[in-house]
């Protein structure tokens, strides 16, 4: 019986019609899908583009500090003045806070007066200070006695400067109100000074609002949903050393060693695996505990620096930590019942994985190849990150249109303006939104090509192996990984970017639709009926069903498109149908196999999320100009990083194992059941007929 390949594998006839040996790999291929590749290239080339673009607009320091009055970055050495060392934002006049946090006022705290301070204002306890405005015009000091003055020059200020000062227009303002720094803003806590606020009186000073109001207004301000992801996007600029080691170089190191224990201790594997995954998740889930402030005092604090224990200021942030850490808990729960009910399975998970340690044993060179991969995703993961800081922080700042309520001494013209006196503000247009869009495609979509390039590669180095007798043979060339490589070089990139596409189309659909469900879930739409829940929830639940499926194929296809050199979608359909006629065979040895797999995926990753914790818990990251607002981001962007390291390496032992599955199959198909090819430890796994018994039940 011939199988789907027909005499593409094994034994085929040479052009003169007789039998021969030597088709373990079909040779006689041509490119296929070169539309794709050619669609591949130009999303390249749009992504450079996409890029510059965020390095020629982009200054990632708005991510983290606010503008002042005229428009400046705080902390910009190249604003006028010279703000290189102040990188605080703290607001001027207390009056125009309290009037942009009424209900029905038209002023917006945007237009309110701020300047960029070095640290932020306390109240005097026996006297009244000022902050006032950069010196210029008549008030001649240097910007530097400005600062080293606390910011007063109250005494020099002319009679008509210190009546506009009185009334709240400059250039100087009391300090009524004790504030904090609150991530690089200075927080005002309404709690006035009685004895600031009685001198204030005696001058003959208008009034003071002292409703809480000047505190929320901020404090609402601070944690919008847009400044919240801007500090996030800051995290993971701040934390980029953690990023290097526990997204880098610790997922390769673990990786490394697990395919070396997977080669040399393959028996215990699977038990130390299980063991080391519910532990790890329980480590996360304890440190999401901790930060949450759930398990001792040790919860993340928005206020930067030293500040006086009786103000207590909290964040969304630690709102956000407190539902992972409640999401950990029924993840842990999960996870460690589902290891209790797989220990049955996990001796039929072991003869699986011999097969796969003994081809990494011959083909030693596998071990070593996602070394490759793993350096190009690295470059591109670098240059990506600096682009995507860019882009995020690309928007135009232009001028706020106001009233004229921000009024304010002007020490140039040397009167009071209220012309172009309201603030400024990041403007973001529908473009930057497509653009940044577009660059998180571009990074899944080239993400998807290498891990699919590395798993052909890896496919058809096994293959030469398996139709080798399992063994050593003039039939495989000297060096498999690099004759595979060669292959998809010259043949099968095409095809590899249709099935990398395919999965990243379908994850941005699923990405799309959610996103539609949470805005109906804000603006009350969704459907409250029993029927509605239900075909809401089936229809994402179907969603998932076809990604998990996909990438199944996808990861067969490919090993089809590494033996056949057939195009993407005639090597699914080779695959499948392979599948299909040996599912009883070969499915439940296979999914459990699987389920190893992507635990040991989960334990590389989750021990970089550990260690991302340990890294972010120290001094550097706690406190002063490093300060991270939460650890949420890095650590969750460190578990991607090292989940991807992982899945590049290892696809050694999965790919090895799927593509010795398959070609079992075919195996089996082209002699009339047997398999002629197999390693005999394969065939000892597969055809126990006691498992068999139990499937067919």
């Amino acid at each position: 019986m011939r199988g789907p390949l027909g005499s593409v594998i094994g034994r085929y006839p040479s052009s003169d019609g007789s039998s021969q040996v030597g088709g373990i790999i079909r040779q006689n291929r041509k490119c296929r899908d070169v539309p794709f590749l050619v669609i591949f290239i130009a999303l390249w080339v749009a992504m450079i583009v996409n890029s510059s673009f965020g390095f020629n607009q982009g200054n990632p320091s708005r991510l983290t500090y606010g503008l002042d009055y005229k428009g400046n970055v705080c902390g910009d050495k190249h604003a006028n003045p010279d703000l290189h060392e102040l990188e605080l934002m703290y607001w001027l006049n207390p009056n125009q806070v309290y009037l942009s946090g009424l209900k029905n006022s038209q002023f917006k705290l945007a237009n309110a007066r701020t300047i960029c301070l070095l640290d932020c204002p306390i109240p005097s306890e026996d006297t009244l200070n000022w902050v006032c405005d950069y010196p210029a015009g008549d008030i001649r000091i240097s910007f530097n006695d400005w600062i080293d003055s606390n910011y007063d020059y109250f005494e020099f200020l002319t009679p008509e400067m210190r009546n506009t000062s009185l009334q709240l227009q400059g250039p100087c303002y009391p300090v009524i109100f004790p504030s904090v720094n609150v991530f690089w803003r200075c927080q005002y806590i309404a709690h006035p000074s009685n004895v600031s606020l009685r001198h204030w009186q005696q001058m003959g000073g208008v009034h003071i609002n002292e409703d809480i109001i000047i505190d929320k207004s901020i404090h609402k301000s601070i944690n919008a949903r847009s400044s919240v992801l801007k500090r996030y996007m800051a995290d993971i600029g701040k934390a980029w050393p953690v990023l290097i080691v526990c997204g880098g170089l610790l997922p390769l190191f673990l990786s490394v060693i697990w395919l070396l224990m997977i080669r040399h201790f393959v028996a215990a594997m699977p038990w130390i695996t299980v063991a080391l995954f519910d532990i790890l998740i329980i480590l996360v889930t304890m440190f999401s505990y901790l930060k949450a402030g759930w398990i001792r005092n040790d919860a993340i604090s928005p206020i930067i620096g030293e500040h006086d224990p009786y103000y207590h200021v909290s964040g969304r942030e630690l709102s956000h930590l407190r539902t992972v850490a409640v999401l950990m808990t029924v993840i842990m729960v999960v996870a460690i019942l589902t290891s209790i009910a797989i220990v049955r399975r996990i001796l039929m998970a072991t003869s699986v994985l011999k097969v796969a340690a003994k081809v990494i044993g011959e083909v030693q060179a596998l071990i070593i190849f996602p070394v490759i991969p793993y350096v190009v995703l690295a470059i591109f993961y670098m240059v990506w990150f600096s682009a995507a800081f860019h882009l995020f922080s690309s928007g135009r700042i232009v001028q706020n249109d106001c009233d004229s309520s921000c009024c304010a001494y002007d020490l140039e013209s040397k009167k009071v303006s209220c012309d172009h006196c309201c603030g400024y503000s990041i403007h973001y247009t529908s473009h930057i939104a497509v653009a940044i869009i577009f660059h998180l495609f571009g990074c899944y979509w080239a993400t998807q090509f290498f891990i699919a390039c590395s798993a052909t590669v890896i496919a058809g180095s096994v293959a030469s192996y398996y139709w080798a007798h399992g063994g050593t043979s003039p039939e495989i060339t000297f060096l498999p990984v690099f004759s595979s490589m060669r292959r998809l070089m010259r043949y099968s990139l095409g095809s590899v970017a249709l099935g990398s596409l395919t999965v990243s189309f379908v994850e941005s659909v699923r990405f799309m639709l959610e996103s539609i469900r949470r805005k109906l879930k804000v603006t009350g739409t969704t459907p409250d009926g029993c029927i509605g829940k239900i075909a809401h929830h089936t229809s994402q639940f179907c969603l998932r069903c076809v990604e998990w499926t996909i990438k199944s194929v996808n990861r067969n296809a490919y090993i089809m498109i590494a033996i056949t050199g057939k195009s993407f979608c005639r090597a699914s359909a080779i695959a499948t149908e392979l599948i299909m006629n040996n599912i009883l065979r070969i499915g439940k040895v296979n999914v459990i196999g699987d389920v190893i797999l992507c635990l040991g995926k989960l334990c590389v990753s989750l021990l970089s999320a550990v260690f991302a914790f340990l890294m972010l818990d120290t001094h550097k990251y706690r406190s002063a100009h490093n300060k991270i607002t939460s650890p949420l981001f890095p650590v969750l962007v460190c578990w991607a990083l090292g989940y991807i390291v992982a899945t590049l390496f290892f696809a050694v032992v999965e790919m090895s194992i799927d593509t010795i599955i398959l070609s079992f199959c075919q195996d089996s198909d082209e002699h009339q059941g047997t398999a002629q090819y197999a390693p005999p430890l394969l065939i000892e796994t597969l055809n126990d007929q006691n498992e068999i018994q139990r499937l067919t039940q």
